[in-house]
């Protein structure tokens, strides 16, 4: 079906002249004067992640705007946008790799609503990102002897503590506070036994009156050999209140591995210690959502 161009005018005017995504054939060519046509070998098209961008020369000579058609092919259906005149640049959002080439008709129009030459130009997308979401997370149960640290306390330094199930005091663990005192980075340091890959950390603060030694920034670090080390997430913003729970959003290393680190860079009132009620650690359970590959309806 051809657009009248009174309706066009009508459509137009109701947009405010920014877009459109009305079905389309052909455009009818009502009287003479045609406007300047984009040079097709100044439009440079960019595949970014989900979009594709067009970025062209504006024309020198006049015109009052420029229509952008393509197929969506996600969508089924042609879609039209609307660049005004001086723009140089439109990004075409929501798009696919697994597509392959989508086909772009540029068109400019004069004042009058005529059209001028249509420019025919290829063009493809990068992939659209994964997305990835937690379904669930298992605690993997811990024993006294997987647990080390750089520096605990002589007196307050006890293992079982963190993995006793008990978040009140007195049960707590600290690192070193008695002189001489060593500078953060502390660490608890989990021996796994086994490979783990996808997973999350979760601690309850000390049930404590004092405003220092809570735990404020953190490296969260895996190894395969107890040697070498990795950050795979740093927190932040930590929490200095007594008996709170913490837990870390899920991290995917992308590989396996048999040691894991709650390495603290920092903590409350610029202690060089730090304390923490009780830890553990998860194994979680991922789901992933690939929409370069889920099935079209």
């Amino acid at each position: 079906m051809k657009l009248n161009i009174k309706h066009m005018i009508a459509a137009f005017t109701f947009l405010g002249m920014v877009g459109c995504d009305k079905n389309f054939e052909e455009f009818d060519i009502v009287g003479g004067g045609a406007p300047a046509a984009v040079e097709l070998s100044t439009v440079i098209p960019e595949a970014l992640p989900g979009q594709i961008k067009l970025s062209w020369k504006a024309p020198e000579g006049d015109y009052a705007y420029m229509q952008i058609r393509y197929y969506d092919p996600l969508q089924k259906k042609n879609v039209c946008k609307i660049a005004s005149k001086g723009t140089t640049e439109m990004l075409i959002e929501n798009t696919r790799a697994r597509f392959g080439d989508y086909t772009f008709y540029l068109q400019t129009f004069n004042a009058a609503h005529e059209a001028g030459t249509v420019q025919e130009l290829k063009a493809r997308s990068g992939a659209m990102p994964a997305s990835y979401t937690e379904k669930s997370r298992a605690q993997v149960s811990l024993t006294v002897d997987q647990l080390s640290c750089n520096y605990p306390d002589a007196s307050e330094g006890y293992f079982d503590r963190l993995i006793d199930g008990k978040t009140a005091d007195p049960s707590f663990f600290h690192t070193n506070w008695h002189s001489p005192q060593v500078d953060l980075p502390h660490y608890i340091q989990i021996d796994l036994k086994e490979e783990h890959e996808n997973f999350a950390f979760e601690y309850y603060t000390r049930d404590t009156g004092n405003s220092d030694g809570f735990p404020t920034s953190a490296e969260l670090q895996i190894s395969t050999d107890g040697e070498h080390w990795e950050t795979v997430s740093t927190l932040t913003g930590l929490p200095t209140t007594r008996q709170t729970k913490y837990a870390s959003d899920f991290v995917m290393p992308g590989k396996k591995f048999k040691y894991f680190r709650f390495n603290v860079l920092t903590s409350s009132q610029n202690k060089k210690y730090f304390h923490i009620g009780e830890i553990a650690f998860f194994d979680a359970d991922i789901e992933k959502y690939d929409p370069e590959t889920v099935p079209l309806d």
